[in-house]
């Protein structure tokens, strides 16, 4: 990947631009994180980098920024720039082109993405980056205040770097969030989502969880649910146990799949007949924030005498046939006590005991 990274900072430089890897990807290099994007910002503006790269994307270009990906690589390339001024607490108003390094740095949120490496790899750190870094703290550009101001959604990612990274928050950036978490409010819910996944699934959720009740930013981001939580094994079970589809955006399966995951709280996770309706995965989602032991539900899906209905050794057409009657819904009540019969061990899954039962009950 930084073969191919070097390759790209080369093209550009060769056509007389400066150019730089930055953020994210230099501070996971020195971390020893693997990385998948790279972002490079440098002193060719879109319509100029268009001429360098066949194909570049440039749905981005009013920000200055345009995407490149070159062997699955997905490289964000973004023209150094002063942003004028921010509209909604979120983005800005106005850019202007620059030919400084030093000032594209000024605009960007933490310290500690800010260290640049270039084509030869050597590190360039104008902003003592590479020493918060080593520190473990996360520090914002400039003003803190000013910052999560322009950029409120700045506020959430000082928390999930501090997640991620295990790294503190400036005395700056904490009173800063306090002062400014209000705004918070006025932030998209998919944006909000976007960071919170990212906190949320990371091993250190629980650091994050616990930053976010410190600063009461349960109140601002409407999870009222959020001290409830104690099990952070998946992304699904906090997302369960906030229980907020109706506030924040899910698509439709992970919308069914959290409401099935509430209902199974409720029930028996052990019980055959939850195993068999909701499967090995809700169950022990539902399972592990209840504190059972996912073995235990394991153990008993395995051993469950039918999985689906699938299964069963007896068709629709069988038992119309059996009790010369057109369809309709008895079907599904033979079948429901056809099924219970089976996975609580009363009744053999065998076409010739099945056949007897219904001749007898039905």
């Amino acid at each position: 990947m930084l073969n191919i990274a070097k390759q790209v900072l080369n093209m550009i430089n060769n056509n007389g631009y400066k150019a730089y890897i930055v953020g994210g990807f230099v501070r996971d290099y020195l971390l020893g994180i693997e990385s998948n994007d790279i972002d490079i910002t440098t002193s060719a503006t879109p319509k100029q980098l268009q001429e360098i790269f066949q194909d570049i994307d440039l749905a981005s270009e009013e920000y200055g920024s345009v995407t490149l990906m070159i062997h699955k690589i997905r490289f964000e390339i973004t023209t150094f720039r002063k942003e004028i001024q921010y509209i909604d607490n979120r983005r800005p108003l106005e850019i202007e082109y620059i030919d400084d390094l030093y000032q594209d740095l000024q605009r960007r949120d933490f310290t500690i993405n800010t260290i640049c490496m270039d084509k030869n790899l050597e590190i360039i750190d104008l902003l003592n980056g590479k020493r918060d870094l080593e520190q473990g703290i996360i520090k914002t550009v400039g003003d803190a205040n000013k910052k999560l101001r322009e950029d409120s959604l700045r506020i959430l990612r000082a928390i999930r770097f501090s997640t991620n990274l295990g790294f503190c928050l400036s005395n700056d950036i904490e009173l800063a969030i306090k002062e400014n978490k209000h705004l918070l409010r006025h932030l998209s819910y998919n944006r909000k989502k976007q960071e919170l996944d990212k906190i949320f699934a990371n091993k250190n959720a629980k650091q994050g969880i616990e930053l976010l009740l410190r600063f009461h930013l349960d109140r601002e981001l409407e999870l009222e649910r959020l001290t409830d939580i104690k099990n952070t094994d998946s992304l699904i079970s906090v997302w369960s146990i906030l229980n907020v589809i109706d506030i924040y955006p899910f698509n439709n399966s992970e919308k069914e799949l959290i409401t099935s995951i509430n209902r199974t709280l409720k029930l028996d996770n052990l019980d055959p007949r939850v195993l068999y309706d909701y499967g090995l995965y809700v169950n022990s989602v539902a399972g592990a924030i209840k504190g059972i032991d996912k073995k235990k539900i394991t153990e008993a899906y395995n051993n469950l005498k039918i999985h689906s209905k699938k299964e069963l050794e007896i068709t629709s057409e069988e038992i119309m046939e059996l009790l010369k009657k057109e369809p309709g819904e008895y079907l599904t009540e033979i079948y429901k006590d056809i099924e219970n019969k089976i996975l609580y061990g009363i009744l053999d899954n065998q076409n010739d005991v099945i056949k007897n039962y219904i001749l007898q009950e039905y």
